[in-house]
C-alpha cells in the first residue's frame, strides 16, 4: 500500500523523467477530495478522451462537463508530447472497477479479464486522459507514446512499481475501449525498458 506522493513530489519525479510539465491553474489543490478518500494508491491508468484540440482537451479534463465534474484526471497528455496538469488528488477519471483486477495490480501480476465494477477507482489510480478520438484511426504521435511512457514509469520507479502497475481504463472497466489505438501490453514493455 503506497500513500500518494505530495503534489510538489509528483511535479519534480515527472520532471526528473524527463517530462515535457505544463501547470494548468491551481492544480495543487484542484481534487475531489471532498466526496472521499485519495490513496492508497496502487497504480496508473491509461484513458484516451475522445476530443481533439489540445486547448479544448486540457479544459474539459480540468473543468468537466455536465454531469461529470472535474478534474478528470491528474495529466491531459496532448498530441506533442506535453504533459498538462491540471488536478491532484481523487479525479474522475476510473470510476468503479473490477477489485480482481486491483488485486492483480497490486500484486503486479497478469491481469485477469474485467467483469466487474464494485470497486472505486478514483481512489486507487493516477490517471492520465491522452488527446485522441479514440476511433481506432486518430494517430498517436511517437512524441505522445513516449510521454506516456514517461509519466507511467517515472511514477513507478517513486513508488518501486514495475511496469504491470500501468493499465489502460478497458483493462479495468467493463464496457470501456481506451485507449484505442495501441496496446497495453506495448506500452507497458516500453515502461519496463524505461525502467531498467
Amino acid at each position: 500500500m503506497a500513500p500518494p506522493m505530495s503534489a510538489s513530489r509528483f511535479l519534480t519525479v515527472l520532471k526528473n523523467e524527463g517530462v515535457r510539465v505544463v501547470e494548468v491553474g491551481d492544480w495543487e489543490h484542484h481534487n475531489r477530495n471532498h466526496v472521499g478518500p485519495w490513496g492508497p494508491v496502487h497504480g496508473v491508468m491509461i484513458h484516451h478522451t475522445v476530443t481533439s484540440g489540445s486547448e479544448r482537451t486540457v479544459r474539459i479534463c480540468r473543468n468537466g462537463y455536465s454531469g461529470l465534474p472535474g478534474p478528470l484526471c491528474h495529466g491531459v497528455i496532448t498530441k506533442d508530447g506535453r504533459v498538462h496538469l491540471v488536478g491532484y488528488g481523487r479525479a474522475n477519471h476510473a470510476g468503479l472497477g473490477d477489485d480482481d483486477v486491483l488485486r492483480a495490480v497490486i500484486a503486479e501480476k497478469a491481469l485477469p479479464r474485467d467483469n466487474e465494477a464494485n470497486t472505486d477507482g478514483n481512489r486507487h489510480f493516477y490517471g492520465f486522459e491522452c488527446e485522441n478520438l479514440g476511433d481506432g484511426e486518430d494517430p498517436w504521435p511517437e512524441a505522445q507514446l513516449e510521454a506516456i511512457e514517461r509519466v507511467s514509469a517515472a511514477i513507478c520507479r517513486h513508488h518501486g512499481w514495475n511496469q504491470r502497475s500501468v493499465i489502460g481504463h478497458l483493462e479495468w472497466q467493463p464496457g470501456k475501449v481506451d485507449p484505442r489505438g495501441f496496446t497495453m501490453a506495448q506500452m507497458r514493455e516500453r515502461v519496463r525498458d524505461r525502467l531498467k
